[in-house]
């Protein structure tokens, strides 16, 4: 599992660990069950606290990504591949009407915000 921190981002260091390892889910790199490092090692190898790590293992969690067994660790859960797709969907979407408000609020037209949007996406299969 490969985990990279932006410390020159506005995003806070938990959010780059819940949504990185949401993605590797979402892609099948995390595969079903498959073990993730300890709360103390993952802190540790990133350099940071262990309340953050632990803060995005719980919301992943929450969310039904991972699931934890007393004493053994943390480990992916079964995924039902449509609700994900709708999580991920929801996220672009909201991050899409983002991007049409500050077109909006700066006088981009609709067909530049396409152009951009197909530039953008080039590289998507």
């Amino acid at each position: 599992m490969n985990i990279y921190i932006d410390n020159r981002g506005g995003t806070p260091i938990y959010d780059q660990i819940y949504s990185q390892i949401k993605a590797q889910i979402a892609a099948g790199t995390l595969r079903e069950d498959a073990p993730l490092p300890s709360i103390r090692s993952l802190a540790k190898d990133l350099k940071i606290s262990v309340i953050t790590t632990k803060r995005a293992y719980d919301e992943l969690e929450r969310e039904g990504y991972l699931y934890t067994v007393a004493g053994k660790g943390c480990f992916v859960a079964k995924k039902n591949l449509e609700l994900v797709r709708e999580g991920m969907l929801r996220e672009i979407e909201a991050h899409l009407e983002e991007a049409v408000r500050l077109a909006g609020a700066c006088g981009v037209r609709r067909e530049e915000l396409a152009a951009m949007l197909q530039y953008l996406s080039e590289d998507i299969s």
